[in-house]
């Protein structure tokens, strides 16, 4: 199969090979992780985000959910960002005077994580008694085998399935079989605009799948949010899911606006008294039987305490069995409370598979950002339901794949792309967009979506400066702006282009005013698509007096940092100079349409036209922004 993902006229045959693309996958991912633990000093892990060192071990205690866990916070280094998340696994280590790595043996889970805190659940009070027995311990992101597990239970499920709807929904979604449609006169919402209500119209009269296509700024969300509010009128309860825990915590928080009731599984990654007041701990301990659940759990960990003391240890046992079966009996009672009252279960694909959900049915599943997701993690919650609607934008951000011979052989071809490439009927492009000023968003439009899109009155002509030209190539050619290269996951550096961008930033504040910036807090994002270039860029602004009252206005981060936000000024460093017109990962042009069109009202990309326009992308995009 080719990297476009050719159809192969078999479904069954299809997922095959993408199980065997997902197993090199797996195998790469762990082998890597493999040669960082034994081979990478503490020290680049710790500037990779993937660990924390010194920790400082807080309380420890046992949360609504009876499991025990330890809050953690790390001493040092606290400006690097981490990747730990929530629900990732973690495993705790000690150093020896020589630099030596000793791994404390059992495997924890992060249950909460802040900047610089972690809620870590651990398996046992063993565990627990283990890292208090240690002086200075770390902590470290372990190889995710459960994600990959939960892909591969799905992937053989969905191929093997005979005479049932899953059977159905694959041979619909890759295969022969047509798809059909409800029939009814359409609803009409006055409040969207037209390719908005018509792509609502196509997820209630859809029987089998339908896609919302929404690019930059044409209000994706909005209509997803619109879509599933209008499918509850029809249907009990819907599942909605996302990859990120951040996407599923922002399509939440608008249902939750919205008045709909939803239960969120999985910790939220934005922690605010909002989000928490709709997840699953926090409703569990809200409930009228939680008091009485927890006395139940104090007094079994009382007992077995006292059993191992050796006194009267049966008659000990037979209470704590009674009492055990009694906690089970209000646990059940109290989730059975929680999921009736609920119309939305929101959670991510690999948190579809929690125990919670363990056979539950829904009529429809929601996937957002789908676009970003392997194939593999979106049949996790599609086993449970009947149908699917899936919303996201295929020419943006693709799913990460880390082995070069999977990626060349089509894992990254999404489930998305398969179904918009083989029933283009199911697809609503939408086609107005209210974020950018014309100009910003004509290229993305053209190059990308075959010219459809337009712009809303409002933001067409939005401009902070009068007579200002909202996008820019600032050439760095000739000004030995020099490329270097700084290791595999950090990938290239170019100082000297770093340092003019951070100048044509405060040109452009001096320009608009220091007063007027702040007073109508106009915000600016720095985008490059490499790490080692984001954190020099970061250390500019942070040793520079001249930003320190703006700081909070300015977000520096990578592409991929930046999908799904926005700013009212851009500024791009593409960082490659040379002369051979090497670009590596700039040719994912997707994730430079969604770093251009970040930006309100003004777009400034810096980058050596000398290199970058021997690509055709980069050679219009020029070509466009000279002649404006």
């Amino acid at each position: 199969m080719n990297k476009e993902g050719t159809q192969i006229k078999s479904p069954v045959l299809y997922l095959q090979h993408h199980y065997e693309l997902l197993k090199l996958e797996y195998e790469y991912e762990k082998d890597q992780f493999q040669q960082q633990t034994e081979l990478m000093g503490i020290g680049r892990k710790i500037k990779r985000g993937m660990c924390w060192y010194p920790l400082s071990l807080g309380r420890s205690y046992y949360n609504a959910l009876n499991q025990l866990v330890i809050e953690v916070e790390r001493k040092e280094d606290k400006e690097i960002e981490h990747l730990f998340e929530y629900g990732k696994p973690v495993c705790f280590f000690t150093q020896d005077m020589s630099g030596k790595l000793t791994y404390l043996n059992f495997v924890a889970t992060v249950n909460y994580v802040e900047e610089d805190r972690m809620v870590v659940i651990l398996p046992d009070a063993n565990a627990l008694l283990t890292l208090q027995s240690k002086e200075v311990v770390g902590v470290q992101l372990y190889f995710d085998e459960t994600s990959y597990r939960l892909m591969f239970e799905a992937l053989k499920q969905v191929i093997s399935a005979k005479n049932n709807r899953l059977a159905e929904l694959r041979d619909i979604f890759h295969g022969m079989q047509p798809v059909s449609t409800f029939s009814f006169q359409p609803v009409r919402f006055p409040w969207l605009n037209a390719t908005q209500d018509e792509a609502v119209n196509k997820v209630l009269h859809a029987k089998d799948v339908a896609i919302v296509h929404g690019p930059p700024g044409t209000g994706k969300t909005t209509t997803l949010v619109e879509a599933i509010y209008e499918t509850l009128h029809r249907e009990n309860q819907v599942l909605v899911c996302a990859q990120s825990n951040m996407a599923v915590d922002w399509i939440s928080e608008k249902l939750v606006d919205r008045g709909v009731s939803v239960l969120r599984i999985g910790n939220p990654s934005r922690v605010n008294d909002k989000m928490l007041s709709f997840t699953y701990e926090r409703r569990f301990e809200s409930h009228p039987d939680y008091p009485q659940l927890w006395s139940i759990r104090k007094a079994i960990r009382e007992l077995y305490t006292r059993s191992r003391k050796g006194n009267d240890r049966e008659s000990i046992r037979q209470k704590i069995n009674s009492l055990k079966d009694r906690a089970t009996e209000l646990e059940i009672r109290i989730n059975e409370s929680l999921f009736s009252e609920a119309r939305v279960i929101a959670c991510t694909l690999v948190g579809s598979a929690n125990r919670l959900l363990t056979g539950q049915k829904f009529g429809t599943v929601f996937i957002d950002e789908a676009a970003q997701a392997l194939e593999a993690a979106c049949w996790i919650p599609l086993r449970k339901a009947d149908r699917a609607i899936l919303a996201g934008d295929h020419c943006q951000l693709p799913p990460t794949v880390k082995n070069p011979e999977a990626l060349r052989a089509g894992l990254g071809h999404t489930l998305m792309q398969a179904i918009v490439k083989n029933k283009p009927e199911v697809v609503s492009l939408l086609k107005v967009q209210y974020r950018m000023n014309d100009e910003i968003m004509r290229f993305s439009s053209d190059w990308f979506y075959g010219g459809m899109l337009q712009s809303a009155p409002e933001v067409k002509y939005r401009s902070i400066l009068d007579f200002d030209t909202p996008i820019e190539w600032v050439n760095t050619e000739g000004m030995d702006c020099n490329e270097e290269f700084v290791g595999e996951n950090y990938g290239r550096i170019n100082k000297p282009e770093a340092e003019l961008s951070i100048g044509q930033l405060k040109e452009y504040i001096t320009k608009i005013g220091r007063e007027r910036f702040l007073e109508e807090r106009i915000d600016v994002g720095l985008i490059s698509p490499y790490k080692a270039q984001v954190q020099y860029l970061r250390q500019l602004v942070k040793k520079d007096a001249f930003f320190k009252p703006y700081r909070s206005l300015i977000t520096i981060n990578t592409v991929d940092g930046f999908q799904g936000q926005e700013r009212d000024v851009i500024l791009i460093s593409l960082v490659r100079a040379n002369e051979d017109g090497q670009i590596g990962f700039l040719n994912d042009l997707r994730r430079m349409n969604v770093a251009i069109t970040r930006a309100r009202m003004k777009l400034i990309i810096l980058g050596d036209a000398s290199t970058l326009t021997k690509h055709a992308f980069y050679k219009k995009l020029y070509e466009y922004i000279s002649e404006l």
